[in-house]
Formats: C-alpha cells, sequence, structure tokens
C-alpha cells in the first residue's frame, strides 16, 4: 500500500496559500520601506506604533459585523474585494510620493481605510482555509502559514532595504503591486472554494442575532473565552515590548541604521521559518494548549528578555530568532483548537469575535508603549539618578536604553503569566 504524501488532500489550499504569500512579500515590503520613511521623518517611537495602531483599530472595531457578513457571503468574493482595496491604496501613496505630495497622516489614513477592508476579509480567509482543508490537516495549514510567514519576514526587510538603495520607495511599490496582480489572478481563476453545507437556515437569523451569535458561542464555552482572554493580556504587554517595539529599539540602539534594522527582521523571520518547519512536519501534539502556555513562555524569556540585555546588532539578532523559533507552535497550535471546536459554519462570526476580544488590547499596548517610550523610560535613562546608574550598568546608555528597560519588564511578566497557566485544568478540556 503506498504511504499517503503528509500534504495529501491539500491541492487547491497550496495554490492559494502561495499566492497569498507572493502578495504578502510585496505589503511586506512596501510596509518595511514606510517605516524607514516615516522614521526619517519624526525619528520617535510614537511615529511608528501609531501606523500600526491605524492598521488595527478597524479590523477591531467591525469584526462583529464583518463575522457576520463572511458567514453569510461568498467568502471568494470577499477576499477578491479586499485585495483589490489594498492594491487602490498602494496606488494612492505610489501617487502621492511621485508627486512629492506624501505625508505622514496620508499613511494613517491609508492604513485605516485598508484596515477596514482586512476586517472582512480575515474571517473570509479563516473559513476559506478550513473548506479546503480536512480536520486532520489543521495543525499543518496553520504550520505552512506560519512558515510563509516567516519567508516573508525574511525576505522583506533584506529585498526592502536593498530596493531602497538601489532604486527607491515607488521601485518598492511597484512590486507590490506586481505581487497584487498574481495573487488576484490565480484566486480570480484557478481558486474554487467550496459551499458551506446546510446554510439555508442559518440565513433566516435576523442580522442583529448573527452579529452577537459569535460572542454567544464563546460565553457557553469558558475554556475557549479564557484563552482568548489569555492571550488578550498577552498582545498587550507584548505590543510594549519585542512584538509591537523592536524597530524602535534596533534604530534607536544603532542610530537609525536600517541595515541592521533589517538584519534583526530577517533573523526575527528565519526563528519563525525553523518553528514553523517543524510544527509543518512532526506529528500534532496530543497536549495542545500545554505547548501553547509554554511555547509562549519561552518567546517572552528569550525574547524580551534577551533583547533588553543586548547591545549588538549580532546579539539582538541572535534574541529575536530564539523569541520567534516558538511562535508558530503556539499559533498552530491554539488556531488548530479553534477550528475543531468551532462548526464550521460559525466560524466566520466566533473567529471575529476572538479577533476582537484578543486584538482589541494591541492597539493600547502600542499606544501605552510609544508614550512610555518617548515621554518616560528614554528620558530616565538620560537623567542622572542612583536607580538610572545602577540600570545603566544592565541596559547601557544613549538612546534605545528606555525601551530596552521596557521589553525587560515585558518579558518578566509574559514568561510568569504563560507558565501559571501550565497546570490550570480549565484549558485542558481543549485538548
Amino acid at each position: 500500500m503506498k504511504k499517503q504524501n503528509i500534504f495529501t488532500g491539500l491541492r487547491d489550499f497550496i495554490i492559494l496559500w502561495s499566492s497569498q504569500a507572493v502578495s504578502t512579500l510585496g505589503t511586506a515590503m512596501t510596509s518595511f520601506a514606510l517605516i524607514i520613511w516615516v522614521y526619517e521623518q519624526k525619528g520617535t517611537a510614537s511615529s511608528i506604533t501609531t501606523l500600526t495602531i491605524c492598521s488595527l483599530v478597524p479590523s477591531i472595531l467591525f469584526s462583529f459585523v464583518a463575522g457576520t457578513l463572511a458567514d453569510r457571503w461568498d467568502k471568494k468574493r470577499i477576499m477578491l474585494l479586499a485585495d483589490l482595496v489594498a492594491a487602490v491604496g498602494t496606488v494612492t501613496v505610489l501617487t502621492l510620493y511621485t508627486t512629492n505630495n506624501l505625508q505622514i497622516w496620508h499613511l494613517y489614513v491609508i492604513n485605516f481605510l485598508l484596515s477596514f477592508m482586512n476586517a472582512f476579509q480575515g474571517p473570509a480567509s479563516y473559513v476559506a482555509t478550513t473548506l479546503l482543508a480536512t480536520k486532520e490537516q489543521y495543525v499543518r495549514v496553520s504550520g505552512l502559514y506560519a512558515f510563509s510567514g516567516s519567508i516573508v519576514t525574511i525576505l522583506a526587510p533584506a529585498l526592502g532595504s536593498a530596493l531602497l538603495a538601489f532604486g527607491n520607495l515607488k521601485l518598492v511599490l511597484f512590486i507590490d503591486l506586481a505581487t497584487f496582480a498574481v495573487a488576484f489572478v490565480i484566486l480570480l481563476f484557478f481558486i474554487k472554494i467550496p459551499k458551506i453545507a446546510g446554510k439555508t437556515d442559518e440565513v433566516k437569523e435576523t442580522f442583529i442575532k448573527s452579529c452577537s451569535a459569535g460572542i454567544n458561542f464563546l460565553r457557553e464555552h469558558s475554556a475557549l473565552l479564557r484563552i482568548i482572554l489569555f492571550f488578550a493580556f498577552i498582545n498587550f504587554i507584548a505590543k510594549m515590548g519585542g512584538y509591537g517595539m523592536l524597530p524602535a529599539l534596533v534604530l534607536g540602539r544603532t542610530n537609525g541604521n536600517q541595515v541592521s534594522l533589517g538584519i534583526v527582521e530577517a533573523a526575527v523571520g528565519i526563528g519563525t521559518l525553523v518553528g514553523s518547519v517543524i510544527v509543518t512536519l512532526m506529528k500534532p501534539a496530543k497536549s495542545r494548549t500545554w505547548i501553547v502556555f509554554f511555547a509562549c513562555g519561552i518567546s517572552f524569556l528569550l525574547g524580551d528578555v534577551g533583547q533588553s540585555l543586548s547591545r549588538s546588532v549580532a546579539l539582538l539578532a541572535i534574541a529575536a530568532f530564539a523569541s520567534n523559533l516558538p511562535l508558530p507552535f503556539v499559533n498552530a497550535n491554539l488556531t488548530a483548537v479553534m477550528r475543531t471546536k468551532v462548526p464550521v459554519e460559525m466560524q466566520g462570526r466566533v473567529f471575529s469575535a476572538r479577533d476582537t476580544i484578543q486584538y482589541s488590547t494591541i492597539p493600547i499596548g502600542l499606544f501605552l508603549g510609544g508614550f512610555l517610550a518617548d515621554h518616560v523610560f528614554e528620558p530616565f535613562m538620560v537623567t542622572i539618578s542612583p536607580i538610572q546608574q545602577m540600570l545603566t550598568a544592565v541596559f547601557g546608555t544613549g538612546k534605545g536604553s528606555g525601551i530596552a528597560v521596557m521589553f525587560f519588564i515585558v518579558g518578566i511578566i509574559g514568561c510568569v503569566t504563560s507558565f501559571m497557566c501550565l497546570k490550570n485544568p480549565t484549558y485542558k478540556s481543549l485538548d
């Protein structure tokens, strides 16, 4: 008997996944180039975090409505429309830059509008993936997403820096549009997303009741709700550390050196790449929740704490690699738990409810992180005092040292909180 390939039954998913990965690479190169451009204009941590906040808030605010519509409407059409709007946003940035009219507030507005469309694309993509994969492949497809994400994280800074060095922002934007065209054509002509069976009764439900169905489902399944609330807290503190302030730390430590940022960002991607390959190829774990909490705690310990103590680009890159190696284990197993526990006909609403709860703390963490960095920790580390002198012995001096102190605090809190959940019997029911 011929042994089945580990990717058996994933043909259409792999075509969709690979084409979307190409488009994501183009978008990531643009995001990297725009971070450099914004930092050159302002030179503050808050200018970078505000850009990220604008790309998150709308998708969080409109997630409930978007999840309901994603369950009712055609998934493919939603994804195509969202991609098309994203391309219009890139064209707008290109036009403003070419005519020398691009300003930072333009990027804030464009990111806000694109985030609104992502609110619809996210749940549609979640459900489409479930429909294109079998239950046994849920962890594997999550691993593949982590794999492509890590490849993008590795290549985007390197390619973005190279394109900025040999061309300019205009060249990066043109390539972004080219990668969009590839993904759009493949999704339009070569991917058929199956319909959800037994969907007719669902349409009879009132729209308001349908919007609240996702949160009601989570309230009835307390273990799922508690793990989502846990990650809402984790996202809050993480955005004040290595998962929100890393560009500000590296640029501060290296006097705005974009090559150094590219090296560290590439190390982030390599760490995620190695972890995602292991997750994709290994046999699914029996206790998914144990893996989730243990990997999360290790990531904070090796990442935020390690980066806070690193003063050279090499050490920052090593810590970035180590912190991101466990993350695919967190994301793949957590997503597999959700796909397994939530009926497919409700996944758009439940996943949207999850995203609203879990990601609502990210803008707060980013805003607070940027504020604390620029107005509390960075000024404190340049003001002579007994405590400041003690801290400089550990975290160094100059720009970035205050952010390093923040990283250390975040790392300790994240590590302790994650490990405390390992023995909680509530989460074991999810396995």
